[in-house]
């Protein structure tokens, strides 16, 4: 089994006076996590790996929890980098992220700049796999952002939101070689 799954965590107890990096699930972020422990894959799986993000540890917590296998956090598979502006409003967000993702050679208002978090996250997949036997399938516990910029990677094509999850709680499946062959695979984000 050459394959990993990227799996990015469901709905968070948003409070903006919390840092959103220490966010955790909410009740319904919770039983979608615990939902897509039902997929097909999920049995299979010999490795959990996520972000260091509280929401993302969790998610990867409830699969090794059920199916007793390794869980580890890296710091490097981090969502973009957004502390320059911390919480903003829904509408404020939105307007920011279509910039991050359409100007990725630009920090927009401070963020990381899109084409950095891209190169850092396909790194830490990359590092993390090498450590890994081939024939352990890995979850990737992350972020939407983070995701979006390493299918993009996979698939060979420039940054853009075009590749962007619908919702949260969505995953795609990848070869591990496609981190390095970028042969236009064709990825498309399945929600949980």
């Amino acid at each position: 089994m050459s394959w990993c799954i990227y799996l990015t965590h469901p709905e968070v107890k948003i409070d903006p006076d919390v840092p959103v990096p220490e966010w955790g699930l909410s009740d319904v972020g919770r039983e979608r996590a615990l939902k897509a422990t039902e997929l097909p894959f999920a049995p299979d799986l010999k490795k959990v790996v996520s972000s260091a993000e509280t929401k993302a540890v969790e998610t990867a917590g409830i699969f090794a929890e059920k199916f007793k296998i390794p869980q580890t956090s890296r710091v490097a598979l981090h969502e973009n980098d957004r502390s320059a502006t911390g919480f903003l409003p829904p509408n404020e967000f939105e307007q920011v992220a279509d910039q991050f993702f359409a100007e990725p050679e630009i920090s927009v208002r401070g963020w990381e700049r899109a084409c950095d978090a891209q190169q850092r996250i396909v790194e830490a997949v990359s590092a993390e796999l090498a450590g890994t036997s081939p024939d352990q399938a890995v979850l990737f516990a992350g972020h939407g952002a983070a995701g979006t910029l390493l299918m993009c990677h996979l698939m060979g094509v420039a940054i853009s939101r075009d590749h962007d999850q619908k919702r949260g709680g969505s995953w795609y499946r990848f070869e591990r070689d496609w981190l390095t062959s970028q042969a236009g695979h064709d990825l498309s984000w399945i929600e949980v």
